[in-house]
């Protein structure tokens, strides 16, 4: 691992989180949901908003359409290089569900209303997977 790698901040798991990053560890992205109401709801919560049913983690499809992004231009994460675009983008699954994750695209190329695909790739420095997207062929 370079020292640069060894700079990118790690996620810290709490009771609340565990079960998505467990999920992102074996490669799939999963997202909470509601078993009594069936809400998806990110980022994971204890009980579920709506009902205060009991949740758990289940696998989504991580397709999506980007609802806003930003190019960051200036280096301000230790081990990832400007230019790159973090995108917020609505999954599929649900209207209003999003989630918030590096966009592998060109900026210039980059437009509300994009489809994108989420993949889970490994983040350096240490031994957490993260969904990152790229454009939906």
């Amino acid at each position: 691992m370079s020292d640069f790698a060894a700079l990118t901040p790690q996620p810290l798991p709490d009771p609340d989180t565990q079960d998505f990053w467990d999920s992102l560890g074996k490669g799939e992205l999963g997202i909470c949901r509601c078993q009594e109401c069936s809400l998806w709801m990110h980022p994971p919560l204890e009980r579920c908003r709506a009902c205060a049913g009991a949740v758990a983690i289940e696998s989504v499809s991580g397709a999506g359409t980007v609802v806003s992004f930003i190019v960051v231009r200036q280096p301000t994460v230790p081990g990832r290089l400007p230019p790159y675009v973090v995108a917020t983008v609505e999954l599929q699954e649900q209207r209003g569900l999003h989630l918030v994750a590096v966009l592998h695209a060109e900026p210039d190329a980059v437009h509300v209303g994009d489809r994108v695909q989420a993949e889970v790739v490994p983040l350096p420095g240490g031994d957490f997977r993260v969904p990152e997207f790229r454009p939906a062929p």
